[in-house]
């Protein structure tokens, strides 16, 4: 069972897509072409990841290419044989003003809708606030995620540099305007600050989820906490690599997590920097901490029911992993 719980908008444009949206724009091609500007050729550091997934960002500027994009997303998720694809994005990042977010989030949802219908496979957009980002910016992103609750949007997030912006105080209005649209709750924590910020995520804006939490487990009475309270994290094995949080695919905290009883589901995050895809992590799984199909059970298990979707979907993805 392939779920996609953790994967970034921006970072799965197609180059050649790229290439044929900046010929339109008049966006000169960077050195290189769109894929030496896209791609990572191997393990780096933060901020040259980051600056790969920026380079899409010209492109979210015009609704058009927005709808292709979240379309295409949708289609190579299921090209590749996914059963189920949430995809997270910012549209603060892109949008001039209170109207443009509206407009992103509009565009995203109506080309998630079109990819889900050509190929069959549900999807759901979440709408990540940015910690960079003042308080009545982030709480206008949840007004409008808000809005489109029920008409394509499904999960809240809070994504950005941790080690500049820790502090989760500032969001709280935010998220409460999100769960009051009964937006499932997701947040970035613990990626890059320590284990004690999974739990904040949790108890100060109400996440049910944790995206990456590496460092949880650098604190067994975190780590503990988050197994009793039935936290799930969300793991990105091939990213955190790519991103040079962890020296090898081999020191990723998975099995930690696993032997502690955490809750695991599984995403790709961005999946044209580095290359990979949703099955090819859960090979690594298998193949370099010998997850057994016990493990994967468990992992399909916390998946569906982690995923922010309603009940007749989830049925129905129950009833293909039990085929």
């Amino acid at each position: 069972m392939l779920v996609n719980l953790h994967s970034h908008l921006e970072g799965r444009v197609r180059p050649s897509t790229a290439a044929e949206l900046a010929l339109a724009a008049g966006i000169s091609s960077p050195d290189g072409g769109w894929e030496a500007a896209i791609e990572l050729e191997g393990p780096a550091d933060l901020t040259v990841y980051l600056a790969k997934v920026a380079s899409t960002y010209p492109f979210f500027r015009s609704v058009d290419a927005v709808r292709r994009i979240a379309r295409e997303a949708v289609e190579d998720a299921a090209a590749s044989g996914q059963d189920y694809l949430e995809l997270r994005f910012g549209p603060a990042t892109h949008a001039r003003d209170i109207d443009g977010i509206n407009e992103v989030i509009r565009a995203v949802t109506e080309g998630m809708a079109e990819g889900s219908a050509s190929t069959g496979m549900p999807s759901g957009a979440v709408v990540a606030a940015l910690r960079h980002h003042d308080s009545a910016t982030n709480e206008a992103v949840a007004r409008a995620a808000a809005a489109f609750s029920g008409s394509g949007v499904v999960g809240f997030d809070l994504a950005g540099d941790e080690l500049l912006f820790p502090a989760l105080q500032p969001h709280v209005r935010a998220f409460e305007i999100a769960r009051a649209a009964s937006l499932g709750i997701t947040c970035h924590a613990a990626e890059a600050g320590p284990a004690a910020a999974a739990r904040e995520a949790v108890e100060l804006l109400g996440a049910s989820r944790i995206g990456h939490g590496a460092h949880v487990v650098d604190d067994p009475d975190v780590l503990s906490w988050c197994a009793d309270n039935g936290v799930f994290v969300e793991i990105c094995p091939t990213s955190n690599w790519y991103t040079g949080a962890i020296a090898t695919p081999a020191e990723h905290p998975a099995p930690t997590f696993r032997d502690a009883g955490v809750r695991l589901v599984l995403g790709d995050d961005n999946p044209m920097q580095t290359g990979t895809d949703l099955r090819h992590e859960r090979a690594l799984l298998i193949e370099t901490f010998q997850f057994t199909q016990t493990d994967l059970d468990a992992m399909d298990s916390a998946s569906l029911a982690a995923a922010f979707i309603d009940s007749s979907t989830r049925s129905a993805l129950a009833l293909r992993a039990s085929q």
